[in-house]
């Protein structure tokens, strides 16, 4: 991400903290290379079409999306990117939590666009730089 929101990275991990966050390979590569581990605390899942992918020990892996979220349907599933990854599962999100940053960014990768009709906010809760926002589809 090409900004830097302590306050961010706060709610991201009081939100997923005891679920399953589920990424893409390159996604868990900038993970590791920033933490040295997967993140603590929940169930990482990462989607990789390597046939010969290892992650670190604990971490799932799969090399489907469809083959992902068959095996974890019991569980609160967190998509956290990257740009592949997001645009194949919005279709089947049913809730979105959305950072809402108040400032525009220079990038090569962005999430897909959404459809607004299609959400609606169920709260949100402003700050200067950004907004956290959560919405449900209707």
């Amino acid at each position: 991400m090409p900004w830097y929101l302590p306050e961010d990275l706060k709610h991201f991990k009081e939100i997923t903290m005891g679920h399953t966050v589920l990424m893409g390979r390159k996604t868990y590569d900038s993970i590791i290379k920033r933490l040295g581990k997967p993140l603590p605390g929940r169930i990482n899942v990462v989607i990789t079409r390597q046939e010969d992918f290892q992650a670190q020990g604990g971490v799932l892996v799969f090399h489907s999306l469809e083959q992902a979220l068959d095996a974890l349907k019991k569980d609160d599933i967190y998509i956290i990117g990257g740009a592949q990854i997001f645009a194949s599962a919005l279709p089947l999100a049913q809730k979105m939590h959305v950072t809402h940053v108040h400032k525009d960014y220079k990038g090569d990768v962005y999430f897909p666009e959404i459809d607004w009709k299609e959400w609606d906010m169920l709260d949100q809760e402003p700050h200067d730089e950004f907004t956290f926002a959560t919405y449900i589809r209707k």
